[in-house]
């Protein structure tokens, strides 16, 4: 599942611009990366907020995108935040890693969407960004709401 998880991440424009990476996606983890660009850095030389949030998104969406088992799964899927909560911890410099672990209560209001049975899911994922010595820089919440456009429809995210 990493493949169609790159396709699907690292194709958005802001993605690419902080350049973020998939590391692995698999079973509803993932794990994302970044070399912090100079460009996307703060008055100190961190990453910019903007950019640690756009990890921190990628990574929750990452596990999201690889939670569904089922051929077509993803199949006109609209994934939209809907709130998030953030805690800078420490400056982010270097190489930043950020994981991403879906809860069973994700999992399990996820599966009914996978399997067709509904067409709306509500999640929250909850992700970590780490430095290269494994210090915490930043953590956050997102919630998602997740839903099957119907067939015909032109869905954009």
């Amino acid at each position: 599942m990493t493949a169609p998880a790159r396709t699907l991440l690292e194709s958005v424009p802001a993605r690419r611009t902080a350049r973020i990476e998939v590391v692995r996606a698999v079973d509803g983890e993932a794990e994302l990366a970044c070399d912090t660009p100079m460009e996307l850095t703060n008055v100190i030389g961190s990453l910019h907020s903007g950019g640690l949030v756009a990890l921190l998104d990628a990574a929750g969406l990452g596990a999201l995108i690889v939670s569904g088992s089922h051929a077509g799964a993803l199949e006109r899927i609209v994934p939209l935040g809907t709130a998030a909560a953030v805690d800078f911890l420490a400056p982010a410099r270097g190489r930043l890693v950020a994981a991403c672990r879906l809860d069973e209560e994700a999992r399990s209001a996820l599966e009914p969407l996978w399997t067709g049975e509904t067409d709306r899911a509500q999640i929250s994922t909850r992700a970590e960004i780490t430095d290269a010595a494994g210090t915490v820089v930043c953590r956050g919440r997102f919630d998602w709401s997740v839903r099957r456009t119907p067939a015909g429809s032109a869905a954009r995210s």
